[in-house]
């Protein structure tokens, strides 16, 4: 690192999943009532619980260490081995949670490439098995929103409406991967339970842009999760006094949702300059929430050898190909920092701010 990055912070831009708990969070976790969360007994997990399913309009929440464990569990939950789980072919589940649906839930994931990553019913029909018994079964749909990969990108909410209504004429649950689903919100203008309220399950992460230190949420009706619960301690997911956790999870529940505009602004913000910065392919218009990922292929350089070159600077990216990298704005990097991080990017680039 230079010797002027090395005397201001770094710009961590890798990803949301970054953000340091606040100072309210850190005294509400330090005062956390706690209980034994296998008894079902820890009073501030309870809380949690009971407040997400609330805000999601759902009958019950489960708290989980981790989304891909809350995903896992879900899919577990609603499928046997031997079936088919049908997602986006970019899909979290599919790209970066270890091949759990194939290694731990049995299934083989048959996934469908899809603009902006949003899958339609007219993509996901022709994918359906017909029902020959010696014919692997379709047994869940996944749907992921925000789309991590493709840029943070929202679905549409009638569309997103629409696969969830033929999916169950069919015979089919839909699950959401909804870890960013508060930034999918926020975007749209629409409360989340509004916009999940035909999925069967969904996941949303509480350490991400929510800004808490460890935690998801799965949220569905009572059954499915009682029968989540089983599945979560096969897992390994039962934890003990989890409330010190929790407790910061409740915080970002209620607080953090307010300021994720900020985010995407800033993330606009961050778009807007890259687009100037010659050698940087990007859409702004694209760029909806707060994640963005753009191209540098015409500056003859690699993804990799720009992100270690911008860390010499202070500023951390992250390469998601050849020459594409995934930029993720949170409430630790303000508007001074997307400007300082603008300027880094472009002397890398050896071009002008």
């Amino acid at each position: 690192m230079s010797t002027a990055a090395a005397t201001q912070a770094v710009i961590d831009l890798r990803s949301d999943t970054v953000t340091r708990p606040t100072p309210a969070m850190r005294r509400a976790m330090a005062e956390a009532e706690v209980g034994d969360d296998v008894y079902a007994e820890d009073p501030t997990v309870n809380r949690l619980q009971a407040r997400a399913a609330e805000i999601f309009g759902r009958e019950a929440s489960l708290y989980f260490p981790s989304g891909s464990m809350a995903n896992l569990t879900a899919i577990k939950t609603w499928t046997r081995p031997g079936m088919e789980v049908i997602c986006e072919a970019q899909a979290h589940i599919y790209l970066y949670e270890m091949a759990g649906v194939a290694a731990i839930a049995g299934c083989m994931p048959n996934t469908v490439p899809a603009p902006s990553g949003t899958l339609t019913w007219d993509l996901i029909e022709p994918l359906i098995r017909p029902h020959i018994y010696y014919r692997s079964q379709t047994a869940l749909i996944e749907l992921e929103n925000t789309h991590n990969m493709h840029g943070g990108t929202v679905y549409p909410p009638a569309i997103s409406d629409d696969i969830c209504e033929r999916a169950h004429a069919a015979g089919l649950p839909v699950h959401l991967d909804g870890a960013r689903i508060f930034n999918a919100s926020v975007a749209l203008g629409r409360s989340v339970a509004d916009i999940t309220r035909k999925f069967d399950s969904v996941m949303f992460c509480l350490s991400k842009g929510l800004g808490a230190p460890v935690g998801s949420m799965l949220v569905g009706s009572r059954d499915f999760i009682d029968k989540a619960r089983v599945t979560r301690k096969l897992l390994g997911g039962g934890m003990r006094q989890a409330g010190v956790l929790a407790a910061a999870g409740l915080i970002a529940l209620e607080e953090t949702p307010k300021i994720l505009h900020r985010d995407h602004e800033n993330a606009r913000h961050l778009a807007e300059g890259l687009s100037k910065i010659p050698g940087v392919s990007i859409d702004p218009k694209r760029v909806v929430t707060n994640i963005l990922i753009f191209d540098v292929a015409s500056s003859g350089r690699t993804a990799a050898d720009v992100c270690a070159a911008l860390a010499k600077h202070g500023v951390l990216g992250g390469a998601t190909g050849k020459s594409t990298i995934r930029m993720v704005t949170h409430y630790d990097v303000n508007r001074a920092a997307i400007d300082r991080a603008l300027a880094a990017i472009a002397t890398v680039l050896g071009a002008s701010s």
